[in-house]
Formats: C-alpha cells, structure tokens, sequence
C-alpha cells in the first residue's frame, strides 16, 4: 500500500524532473548557442511529451493519490496542453518566437524545482533552499510563463490560427479571457502555499 504508492511517486516525480531537466538543459543551451528561431527544433516534441505526461497528475489529485486540489491542477495542465498541442504543433512558425523559449524556460525551471521537491519529500528530506526555491521561484517564474503563453495565444489569435477554421480564433480568444480569473485563482494559491510553507516576510 503506502510503500507501493511512495515508491510510485518517487519515480514518477524523479523521471518528471530528469524530464524537464532535458527540456531546461536544451532550450539554454541551444538559446545561447544558436538562438530563439532554433529552440523549437530541438525541443519541441520532447516538451510536448513531457507536458502531456502531466495528465497523471490530474489522475493524481482526482484519486487522492496526493493531496492536491483537483481544479488548480486541472487548470495548470490544461493551459499548457492548449500551448503544446494547440498552438505549438499545428502553427510551428511561432515557436521559433523568444516568448516560446522564454515560455518553456519557465515551465522547465519551475518543473525541475517542483519534482525535485517532491521527490525529497516522500522521503522527508526536503532541504531548506529546495523548500525556498518551490515556493519562492513562482514569484518571478509564474509571471514569465504566463506572459509568454499569453504572448504565443495572441500571435496566434492574430496570425494563423483562422487558417485552422474560423472558429479557432475566437477559441483561444475564449481561453485567454479565462486566463484573466485562473491566473489570478493560481497565482493566490501558490501564494497561499508559500505563506504557509515559508512564511510571509521569507
């Protein structure tokens, strides 16, 4: 039982961070060596497999396998499969945009710390500056993710997105204004969370 489900999370959560690990690793390396228009092509599909692998973490809270709440988890993993598969894949041209590397940058950043964190915690070792980065690191990094998929849902509302069907503008027109309550739901939270896990004056 509880043995079966720590062994469980402690490989699905190091397999997460070793993951995005990859994904950070690629887009710093290849954004200081080559630039933005070249993140995407090495990138890309790994990004999109490992944002999609994040649907566990629906099935997680929904079970209780972890005690998280179901509609912020829901919220963050839909937002970015609509990034991944919905925008990044059918309109490529817009990730060789900064916003979509400053984009990943921030997902990865904040996936490496987050996995890690959780990691350490199943085994009641999270060290104190991990405990600060995962609820400190949203301060600046929940801002620069959101702006950037912001930013790549705009292009495509103004660029390509109509040439999918007419109705797919107004779509992610749909999406971004539902973005103006659940970043703010998301943002509280974590804010919630870091109060309570750092305090307010950390």
């Amino acid at each position: 039982g509880s043995v079966v489900k720590k062994a469980y999370l402690i490989a699905y959560n190091a397999a997460s961070a070793v993951a995005w690990a990859a994904v950070l690793g690629r887009v710093a390396v290849v954004l200081a060596w080559r630039g933005a228009p070249f993140v995407p092509l090495v990138v890309d599909n790994f990004a999109r497999i490992t944002q999609t692998f994040a649907v566990m973490e629906i099935l997680h809270a929904i079970t209780g396998v972890v005690p998280a709440q179901i509609f912020t988890t829901l919220l963050q993993v839909a937002s970015r499969l609509i990034l991944v598969w919905g925008i990044a894949l059918p309109f490529p041209e817009l990730s060789t945009s900064p916003w979509y590397s400053s984009m990943l940058l921030a997902w990865s950043t904040t996936e490496v710390v987050r996995y890690s964190y959780f990691v350490f915690k199943q085994v009641d070792a999270v060290p104190s500056w991990l405990n600060w980065m995962r609820y400190s690191g949203f301060l600046v990094l929940y801002p620069v993710g959101i702006s950037s998929e912001v930013a790549m849902m705009l292009k495509a509302v103004a660029g390509p997105a109509a040439s999918l069907s007419e109705w797919y503008p107004l779509a992610l027109v749909a999406v971004l204004l539902a973005y103006i309550p659940s970043s703010f739901v998301l943002y509280t939270h974590m804010l919630k969370q870091r109060r309570k896990n750092v305090g307010g004056g950390a």
